[in-house]
């Protein structure tokens, strides 16, 4: 039977799923009541010095839907607004009832090395398995010099990490923004700073749009709104590019994350490099619950596919990854059509016809391709309503 147990870093995880840092980590209540659920472990919201002042916006959160289902969410929420007594005690009651769950304590401070490290020192004193230094946040704290300002910085990022583990007791992961145009070189230089780990991603800063009936913003505070944090299914495709950039330069340990609403997804970021997985807008959304259907899915999964652990699967699909000029150009993948599913809609006629190859024709009844014109795009299969259409070599 394969086992979801892992090890990283030294720190023995009874499963990969952990509770990000957001606010269901926000009390020691609601974590007490999600490690009876059956996560591995949890990311405490961010804890910062007592006198780092954050003044909430109401309302902080909007979202994005297809037509029946929340892809996305926004917020616009800061950290944690408990202080640091009320942490220390809170991880040593977790430690006490839970001894075998993961808590991780997520922390941020003005670019200061005493402010830094006092919070360090503080947090060594309590069962806490690890650190997190909050680099990414992209709302609020970037106005303050701190958040993302940070981890957009290779220079103050790979500073603060120094600080940091000058005093640090326990392992310490970077969580890295993807507001940037290479995570790598700021990885890298948290890396050279002799981080243990990282952990990706943040949130997407975004704007999620207008009420076209009186041009507010959705996200509508008094009439006025900010970017914020994008997180959810529609920033997964971004968040598994990041880990995998991540993973083909660095040999540290990821706690991978962004979009993850299913064990399928937990597959997708393990395979490109993720050690464990961090899952918070699911669990906004759906509730601590969502662990058990991942448990039993991730457990099935490997067992079908004879993985003994998550480490057989890790890094399964980085060998894929590759630069486009490596990648094979001599045959084409003409699409296949399938008459008895096609539903002679013509869908795929006039989306090739306007999307510039014209390959594809409607005659007698049939879809037709010209193959003299089909350059294996691939786009036709995606917009047959029927399944009608797959690739052939």
């Amino acid at each position: 039977m394969a086992t979801l147990k892992t090890k990283i870093l030294g720190i023995n995880f009874e499963n990969p799923f952990l509770l990000a840092s957001a606010p269901p980590t926000a009390l020691i209540e609601s974590i007490d009541m999600a490690f009876e659920m059956g996560w591995g472990g949890a990311v405490l919201k961010t804890i910062t010095p007592d006198d780092l002042e954050m003044n909430e916006a109401s309302p902080r959160y909007a979202v994005l839907k297809d037509k029946r289902n929340i892809i996305g969410l926004q917020n616009i929420e800061l950290l944690s607004h408990k202080t640091i007594k009320y942490w220390c005690d809170g991880i040593k009651f977790l430690k006490q009832k839970h001894p075998t769950k993961v808590i991780i304590a997520s922390i941020m401070a003005p670019v200061n090395k005493t402010a830094w490290q006092d919070i360090v020192k503080t947090l060594n004193n309590t069962p806490a398995d690890a650190f997190e230094l909050n680099f990414s946040c992209p709302h609020g704290m970037p106005e303050k010099g701190i958040g993302m300002a940070i981890g957009t910085d290779r220079e103050i990022s790979a500073t603060i990490t120094k600080w940091v583990k000058e005093v640090a007791q326990k392992p310490v992961f970077v969580k890295l923004s993807p507001n940037v145009s290479d995570i790598t070189e700021i990885a890298l230089a948290v890396e050279n700073a002799k981080a243990d780990g990282l952990a990706a991603i943040n949130t997407v800063q975004g704007f999620m749009g207008l009420d076209l009936k009186t041009l507010r913003p959705i996200l509508d505070v008094n009439g006025k709104t900010t970017f914020g944090g994008c997180s959810g299914t529609m920033v997964r495709p971004i968040g598994l590019r990041c880990v995998a950039q991540i993973r083909q330069a660095s040999s540290l340990p990821i706690l991978g994350q962004g979009g993850i609403s299913t064990w399928e997804d937990a597959v997708q970021y393990i395979a490109v490099g993720s050690d464990a997985v961090q899952i918070c807008t699911e669990v906004m959304l759906n509730g601590y619950k969502i662990i058990g259907p991942m448990l039993k899915g991730l457990q099935n999964y490997l067992e079908e596919k004879s993985f003994a652990n998550i480490s057989a699967l890790k890094n399964k699909a980085i060998e894929v990854l590759t630069a486009h000029k490596d990648l094979q150009k001599t045959t084409l993948a003409y699409p296949q059509i399938n008459h008895e599913k096609c539903g002679r809609c013509g869908k795929c006629v006039t989306i090739c016809m306007e999307s510039e190859h014209q390959a594809l024709q409607l005659n007698d009844g049939n879809i037709v391709v010209d193959k003299e014109r089909c350059v294996g795009c691939g786009l036709c299969r995606f917009v047959c309503p029927a399944g009608a259409i797959t690739p052939r070599q």
